[in-house]
């Protein structure tokens, strides 16, 4: 259903002006904070995209590292909406890992048609994640910011291998912008899964069978489809019975 869901709110959006969807998204802010029965603090709001997408991103970032670091600790690990909350409190506190407040952590693709002519231009001016936003604020979340670029056309990334299991810096990135020419948000690849957040990249033929660290050799998958693809792998023999490699 969440798959449904997205496609149609991204059919709803693209039938907006990127301008007045902007607009639209400003006028619509908002944040509410209660106490329930039992004394907890809840909360809901909305953020624009840019804001939305960069907290989120930083939220999930710290979340996956403070599950990590209980894993490490040994124990029985909690569900991640639990460490969610952890990661949260951390950073509004600045105790995280990501002490900087202000840092962006969001990733927008532009074509350079619409650079050149304008939102009425063909092809992609959006953020990952978060949907289209008009050419004026892609081009003022540029002013100052580090900027990821793939040419999806100019560079043959799927050219690029490493023997090992580390990713060089450009296919991190290329792999999280999703598949062009769309550059839709990554997904688990397993049918009819389509979780977007706790992915790990695993690869399709495993590093103890010969696969390399590639382009097309990398998918998406989560937590537990991982560790079922493991598996799948080790009994059809993939992995070396005397030393196992991690997935």
């Amino acid at each position: 259903m969440q798959t449904l869901t997205d496609a149609a709110r991204k059919k709803r959006v693209a039938r907006i002006d990127p301008s007045e969807l902007a607009a639209r998204q400003r006028k619509a802010r908002e944040f509410h904070h209660w106490q329930d029965e039992l004394g907890m603090i809840r909360f809901r709001g909305a953020l624009a995209p840019a804001d939305g997408v960069s907290l989120m991103n930083r939220i999930d970032a710290e979340t996956d590292r403070i599950r990590r670091a209980a894993q490490r600790a040994g124990g029985e690990l909690e569900s991640r909406d639990a460490y969610a909350a952890d990661a949260l409190v951390a950073l509004v506190a600045g105790d995280g890992s990501q002490p900087r407040a202000r840092q962006v952590d969001l990733v927008v693709v532009v074509d350079s048609r619409k650079l050149d002519f304008g939102d009425h231009a063909e092809g992609p001016c959006h953020i990952i994640g978060g949907g289209p936003i008009p050419v004026a604020e892609a081009r003022h979340l540029a002013t100052g910011a580090f900027l990821k670029v793939v040419l999806h056309d100019g560079v043959a990334i799927h050219k690029m291998a490493h023997v090992g299991r580390y990713q060089p810096a450009e296919l991190r990135t290329a792999l999280g912008l999703g598949q062009p020419p769309h550059f839709e948000p990554v997904t688990c690849c397993e049918p009819g899964c389509g979780r977007k957040y706790h992915l790990e990249w695993d690869h399709i033929d495993p590093i103890a069978n010969g696969g390399l660290t590639t382009y097309t050799n990398e998918t998406a998958r989560c937590w537990p489809h991982h560790r079922a693809k493991t598996e799948r792998d080790r009994a059809a023999g993939l992995l070396h019975p005397a030393n196992p490699r991690p997935p």
